[in-house]
């Protein structure tokens, strides 16, 4: 059957599908000029954001430009001104100059009128030519006269010093009050209302006074004064302590002996004031001589002055040793390897009196260096133990020896070596020439000796040294050289067991340093109130101290005292001891005789 197809429905439909693609087309075109919209929108936003940008751009620029100019101008003025001065400055110095100017062709005028006048005069100055070439030889024999008359100046100068030392005393007593230390804010549970134990109750007031304010429970306080030859205070510095020292360096090179002792409770600062405190922590290192005590600051000031006598030829030796539980060690003994030997050595007296250590070992230096290097290799083995005070307290007593040798002595050491000669011949009619602690010398040896010692004298009722069965350790006035001591002690600290919490081998050395010192104060006392015995043998310390407390030996005594109410006991202990030590009048040696006639 035939398919027909109405033709209007063929329009219809191609009607409604070119309806359809106007549509689309429609559609894209409001697509596209909605598109169109937004970029005009956007190229709207570009345009103003550029011409936001240009506009900010040209006000930046005008502003730099203006600082530019702003600075510019600044440094013009500043530059002007500047010109402007330099300007003023060559004006007046211009002015000056052309008034210098002025002045100086005016002297030159004159200058050359006078020379002119002294040419003219030349022929008649003659006479006055002699004349003061005649006074220039008178001035020349009066300045001669004037340096003899310096020399013995100089030489009067050491006479009325060592005089002026001896009339404050052969013991002089220092006190040095040390400052606040981290170890003395120390808290106690059961202080309740006792005063703080971290309280400052010692304090230097003067140079010459300290005071201690003894504060107790229930009752009023009292101020004690305890007055010495120099005070220190705790601002006072380590060359400061050494300066009030120093003029003792000077009677050593004037011949005599002299000591320096450090005294007080352990944690006083006795090792600070004598070594310093960089010397135990930096052995290898160079101390700072700000922080050098005692010992190395005497060391420098005594070569200083053997430099300055290199005629005299003068020798050190040094030597080192502790007592240590009553025991003296040499420190410098050594084998023949080398290596540390047995360091025990005894203490005698000889048969001048005289305190001596056998067998010591005797180290030469030549320069201050040379002492520290030998003092801080062997500062390792002194004894020290930790206690609940000081975190490194010594616990033995260090003795450092510098002896000074002279083959030529000057005329105030002859004097001294003749009237040690003479006390000795006087003991010699005494008492035997023995000592029991001395060794018999064989009879072989009197005979190789006889050239180094005394010959007895024929009203002398004993026998001669040299002919003893001990020899005299003295040896010839006109052959052997010159010795004189310095002496550097630096004691251990006294200490109250209870407070320091020691035990054991510890205690046993707590009570061995309080037994030496309190024999030390026993000889001190026993001097002080002349009796006629003085227990020097009571201790080992003592007994080798001999010559420097009781002998002639210039002594100076360091107390070192804690300011807190802590150790208020112990610093009153020290000041005691001062005291004390003040109160000795030894006898003053008779040298000035013997000088008078030596000149």
């Amino acid at each position: 059957m035939p398919l027909f197809i109405n033709r209007d429905q063929i329009f219809a439909h191609q009607v409604y599908l070119l309806e359809h693609k106007l549509r689309s087309k429609e559609e894209r075109i409001l697509e596209l000029e909605t598109e169109n919209a937004i970029l005009h929108l956007r190229l709207a936003e570009c345009l103003g954001k550029l011409r936001r940008d240009h506009e900010e751009e040209t006000l930046h620029h005008h502003q730099h430009q203006r600082d530019a100019q702003k600075i510019t101008l600044s440094a013009l003025s500043k530059l002007l001104a500047e010109v402007q001065a330099v300007k003023q400055d060559l004006s007046e110095l211009f002015a000056v100059y052309f008034s210098f100017s002025s002045e100086l062709e005016e002297q030159s005028k004159q200058l050359l009128e006078k020379v002119q006048a002294n040419c003219s005069l030349n022929g008649q100055r003659g006479d006055e030519v002699q004349n003061l070439q005649a006074g220039v030889a008178a001035l020349e024999r009066s300045l001669e006269e004037e340096r003899e008359r310096c020399r013995a100046e100089r030489q009067r100068r050491k006479e009325l010093h060592n005089t002026l030392v001896e009339l404050r005393g052969n013991i002089r007593v220092h006190c040095r009050v040390r400052p606040l230390l981290p170890f003395d804010h120390f808290q106690s549970s059961t202080s309740g209302s006792r005063p703080m134990p971290s309280e400052e109750v010692v304090s230097a007031i003067s140079d010459d006074t300290v005071m201690v304010n003894c504060i107790k429970t229930g009752l009023p306080l009292q101020n004690k004064m305890f007055e010495f030859e120099r005070v220190h205070g705790a601002e006072d510095s380590q060359e400061a302590v050494f300066q009030e020292v120093k003029p003792l360096l000077t009677s050593l090179m004037d011949g005599y002996n002299v000591c320096i002792m450090a005294y007080g409770q352990t944690g006083s600062g006795k090792t600070h004031t004598m070594m310093g405190s960089q010397l135990l922590e930096e052995r290898s290192g160079t101390q700072q001589e700000a922080q050098q005590g005692i010992i190395p600051k005497a060391a420098a000031e005594l070569f200083r002055l053997i430099s300055e006598k290199p005629a005299e030829g003068l020798t050190v030796e040094v030597s080192v040793m502790e007592v240590h539980n009553n025991e003296v060690l040499d420190l410098l003994a050594r084998d023949a390897q080398g290596n540390s030997a047995d360091q025990r050595r005894d203490v005698i007296t000889t048969s001048s009196g005289t305190s001596q250590v056998t067998s010591l070992t005797h180290e030469p230096v030549h320069n201050a260096s040379e002492v520290m290097q030998v003092i801080s290799s062997v500062l390792k083995l002194r004894a020290h133990c930790p206690t609940l005070v000081h975190t490194d307290s010594s616990r033995s007593h260090l003795i450092v020896t510098l002896t000074i040798s002279s083959k030529s002595p000057n005329a105030l050491a002859l004097a001294r070596r003749l009237q040690s000669a003479k006390k000795d011949m006087q003991r010699s009619t005494q008492k035997e020439w023995w000592s029991p602690r001395c060794r018999r010398a064989n009879p072989a040896a009197h005979h190789s000796s006889d050239d180094h010692l005394f010959a007895s004298t024929p009203s002398s009722p004993c026998r001669s040294p040299s002919h003893s069965p001990c020899p005299s350790p003295r040896p010839s006035i006109s052959q052997a050289p010159f010795r004189t001591k310095l002496q550097l002690v630096d004691l251990a600290g006294s200490e109250c067991v209870g407070m320091s919490g020691v035990s054991g081998a510890a205690l046993w050395e707590a009570s061995c340093i309080n037994r030496s010192l309190s024999a030390l104060s026993d000889v001190l006392g026993a001097l002080a109130e002349q009796r006629s015995h003085v227990p020097y043998r009571n201790s080992k310390l003592t007994h080798l101290l001999q010559d420097a407390i009781g002998g002639d030996a210039k002594l100076l005594v360091m107390l070192c005292v804690s300011p807190t109410q802590r150790f208020v006991t112990e610093s009153l202990q020290s000041l005691g001891f001062g005291m004390r030590a003040r109160q000795v009048q030894k006898e003053l040696p008779q040298r000035k005789n013997s000088t008078l006639k030596i000149k």
